[in-house]
């Protein structure tokens, strides 16, 4: 089982590797829910981090209904990524009625071939996961961070477990939303997924750094299950 933690700055990429986990998401802007990085930041970290490092392309906050000059700038910012090396990048684009924008969605995973593609929580906005689950499978994603359209992955559980065994093969279903030591097991035993997300925070602060204990105790629960 894998563990990505969600890193706003370089010191949490660093305590993710340090804690054992298998993959970092990194962004900026934590009080948006996450934004793109700087390109210096996802170079430092390519460049210094030995786990996979998946940066986030989101142009701003907000909702993930984009113009074509915010897709356009989302293209560049992937075929930086693409260049830099990332194995991955996270990101998600919807219609204004709130469904996966299939079209955006197949140019996206058709510029970062052949980086692995989350579709991140702008799946938890969608009407139906699954209805846009097949959307995001027809769209060439391979990995969709949710929980289950509801605020935590605990409350989201039963939809949860309903996607991965609707995923088969075809799709990693990656729990997220408040999970922490203290659930992780839990989750992974109700949904039988085996990929999670967590930010690893565990009190507020205006660094949002990840805590090593927090991390490392994720991982070790993981590893029991």
């Amino acid at each position: 089982m894998l563990l990505e933690v969600c890193a706003f700055n370089i010191q949490s990429c660093r305590v993710a590797q340090k804690a054992g986990a298998g993959r970092i998401e990194l962004c900026m802007d934590p009080l948006q829910g996450g934004t793109t990085p700087s390109y210096g930041l996802v170079q430092f970290a390519i460049e210094k981090i030995s786990i996979p490092v998946f940066p986030m392309v989101r142009p701003r906050g907000g909702d993930f209904v984009y113009d074509a000059d915010e897709l356009a700038i989302m293209k560049k910012d992937i075929l930086k990524f693409r260049e830099l090396g990332c194995p991955g990048i996270a990101t998600g684009v919807l219609l204004p009625g709130g469904r996966i924008d299939i079209d955006a969605m197949s140019r996206i995973t058709e510029w970062a071939h052949p980086m692995s593609v989350t579709c991140h929580k702008a799946f938890d906005a969608t009407p139906d996961a699954f209805e846009s689950l097949e959307e995001l499978i027809a769209a060439g994603c391979n990995r969709v961070l949710t929980s289950g359209l509801q605020k935590t992955a605990i409350d989201g559980a039963a939809v949860l477990a309903n996607l991965v065994a609707q995923a088969g093969n075809r799709i990693v279903i990656m729990p997220g939303g408040s999970v922490r030591s203290s659930n992780i097991g839990q989750l992974a035993h109700e949904t039988k997924a085996v990929e999670f997300h967590s930010s690893g925070l565990v009190a507020r602060g205006v660094n949002h750094i990840a805590d090593e204990g927090e991390v490392r105790a994720m991982v070790e629960a993981l590893r029991f299950e």
